[in-house]
């Protein structure tokens, strides 16, 4: 049937052409739409030929010329492996140049996992060359998943010199296992003033996250950073940049060769304000004593820190790797509370020692003279409440601003303070740095507690109540203060009235010894137009600890004349305590024990306080190892005893 059909076509065409039976040619009408169709379709196909051509150029030209560097560089990537070498950690020295902390080669076991598969007799046989249980093993392997294949996994660090030479003479039979060997921190004073240098850990996820916001590709997994004190907050200076070193490695991933790398740069080097000899000294005493407290020591004209100690000390061995949950635990529950830097953080009342605030207040407003007396029969009565003095037996009779001082009687500066009111004493407090951070660099300074009638409104909703001034005019009541505060308050007295913003930080240098920082006295505040009343304070604080009756004879010197005041702050009122001897008394419902001093007292250099939690008096605990740092200091100008005399004990001083 289709084919009859086909032949009739064909024959109609014919006869259309021909013209039919005579002979001659017809020529039809053409069809214009027919033919602009069949035009459109081969225009269109041309331009979808012509985009495809297009675009292949441009891929090409996009991918050879605009990235072929980006390329080029991924294809030699594959070909040369790129590894991270640790920049050795600046150095911390003290101010003469000793070394506190510096670096040591440290052989650590890594595992290159790129073309490695975790084999568990592997991990195995790893564990028993370290002595290790292998699940410690996977867990820093498990650590680390997510991360990329290339940077290798640290099994464990420091290793002994027999253990390399095995791993290093069977590392054909351990596919994957090298060793690295990269700096470790080397603390050559042990734990000293371990709560302001701080150590070292692993980066955490966290941290590593953080990073990468401000610094992109500076950290990476593994990588150990400042966690805590001067090594986290200068983390930036001593860290140092990182090297690199290239291997050539075949298509399976095995290395081929070393290739030429970067050499990483060494940290910069921080030299501190801080003495050895003095933070060995205050430390040594406070452990032997079983002390927990806060012994700091300044320049009292430039507001250089010379020793900053807090006791107990951390044990930083304990910190590197992680700390165990056992050891925390521990921490934790320790009642001297070794997780505190009491220098800046310990929030104390400061006792008898800010009499010394209320003396210069009552001496700048004309509320007393050198010549004002006061009659101490023991206490003091005010309103419905008697306040006792210390020396509640018997009192201390007439009492002048230099006795006063001297055998810190209560009864004279409630007088003082009343008279005063508790928003001027609170004026003086500020100039003479408490209230307020001190600004030196250590972590989590508190800034302490001075009241005023207004802070209590706010604080409470309650108006101030006169009474409550006399608690304050003697140091107690509301008054906190840290260790440094008083330190820094103390140097200012002895100065003349200068505030100065204490440092830890005499200079910065780089990798080549140039001075990138350098220590510059800050001055924060000058009480001017009170001299006079400062040089009969300081007569005071002389007779204090030189005088017949001073509550703080202990720290007398022999050649070096020294100045103080002790203090005894009260922690709680218990009356059911009150019949038993001061060593029976449960630890923590016992007294805290403070002495701030400075000297020679003719023309003052060095400011010592000591606080003691828990020590009962200033005079018989603190006041003792505030002479020791003084005798360390004082060392080359103090008379040197002949051999065959004995140095007899010196008087137990009393109150405060």
């Amino acid at each position: 049937m289709s084919s009859r059909v086909n032949r009739r076509r064909r024959s109609r065409a014919e006869e259309i052409a021909h013209g039919g039976d005579d002979g001659k040619t017809v020529i039809s009408h053409i069809n214009q739409g027919e033919l602009d169709f069949y035009h459109r379709r081969a225009m269109q196909s041309a331009a979808v030929l012509l985009f495809f051509f297009v675009a292949l150029v441009a891929r090409l030209w996009h991918l050879q010329i605009l990235q072929g560097n980006q390329y080029a560089q991924m294809a030699e990537n594959n070909r040369v492996r790129s590894v991270d070498i640790a920049a050795p950690r600046g150095n911390i020295l003290d101010r003469k140049g000793r070394e506190i902390v510096t670096n040591r080669p440290s052989f650590n076991v890594v595992w290159v996992r790129e073309n490695n598969r975790i084999d568990e007799e592997l991990i195995k046989k790893v564990a028993a060359i370290l002595g290790v249980d292998p699940a410690e093993l996977l867990a820093r392997i498990r650590k680390m998943a997510g991360t990329p294949g290339h940077l290798p996994i640290r099994l464990a660090e420091n290793l002994e010199w027999d253990k390399v030479a095995y791993i290093e003479s069977n590392r054909m039979d351990m596919p994957g296992i090298k060793i690295e060997v990269a700096p470790q921190r080397v603390y050559h004073y042990g734990n000293l003033a371990s709560h302001m240098i701080g150590y070292l850990g692993e980066i955490s996820k966290k941290e590593l996250d953080e990073a990468e916001q401000t610094e992109q590709g500076r950290y990476r997994p593994g990588d150990m950073l400042g966690k805590m004190g001067l090594e986290r907050l200068r983390e930036k200076d001593l860290r140092g940049e990182k090297g690199q070193e290239y291997m050539e490695v075949n298509s399976l991933g095995f290395e081929q060769r070393n290739l030429k790398g970067v050499e990483p740069l060494p940290g910069n080097d921080i030299q501190l304000t801080i003495d050895v000899d003095l933070q060995q000294t205050a430390e040594k005493l406070m452990m032997d004593a079983n002390y927990a407290g806060a012994a700091v020591a300044v320049e009292v004209n430039t507001g250089r820190i010379l020793m900053i100690a807090s006791s107990p000390v951390l044990d930083l061995s304990k910190f590197i790797g992680g700390i165990s949950s056992k050891d925390w635990k521990e921490m934790l529950d320790n009642p001297r509370h070794p997780l505190i830097n009491k220098t800046v953080q310990g929030m104390y009342p400061p006792a008898s020692t800010y009499k010394i605030v209320t003396a210069l207040a009552g001496l700048a407003e004309g509320i007393i003279t050198p010549d004002s007396t006061v009659w101490c029969p023991g206490s003091y009565r005010f309103g419905n409440r008697t306040y006792r003095c210390w020396k509640y037996k018997g009192g201390h009779g007439t009492v002048n601003l230099k006795r006063a001082l001297s055998e810190s009687c209560d009864v004279y500066f409630y007088h003082v303070g009343q008279r005063l009111g508790v928003n001027r004493i609170a004026n003086y407090a500020a100039h003479l740095g408490l209230g307020k951070k001190t600004g030196v660099e250590i972590e989590h300074e508190k800034a302490g507690l001075i009241p005023t009638a207004d802070w209590k409104l706010k604080k409470y909703g309650k108006p101030w109540q006169d009474g409550e001034t006399l608690s304050v005019a003697i140091g107690q009541g509301f008054n906190l203060v840290t260790p440094l505060q008083l330190t820094m308050m103390t140097a200012a007295v002895a100065n003349g009235g200068r505030l100065y913003q204490p440092s830890i930080i005499e200079m910065v240098r780089d990798s080549e010894g140039r001075v990138v920082e350098r220590f510059q006295v800050t001055e924060l505040d000058h009480f001017s137009g009170q001299e006079r009343s400062l040089k009969l304070l300081k007569e005071g604080l002389i007779e204090a600890v030189n005088g017949r009756r001073g509550t703080a004879t202990k720290a007398k010197l022999d050649g070096i004349t020294v100045a103080g005041k002790t203090g005894t702050a009260q922690v709680v009122r218990l009356k059911q305590y009150k019949h038993l001897k001061e060593e029976n008394i449960p630890y923590l419902y016992r007294d805290h024990a403070w002495f701030t001093a400075f000297a020679p007292a003719e023309q003052p250099e060095i400011a010592v306080t000591v606080l003691v939690e828990h020590g009962l008096h200033g005079g018989s605990a603190a006041a003792p190892i505030v002479k020791a740092v003084l005798e360390k200091y004082f060392a080359d100008r103090l008379p040197k005893p002949p051999p065959e005399t004995e140095a007899g004990a010196a008087p137990s001083g009393s109150g405060d």
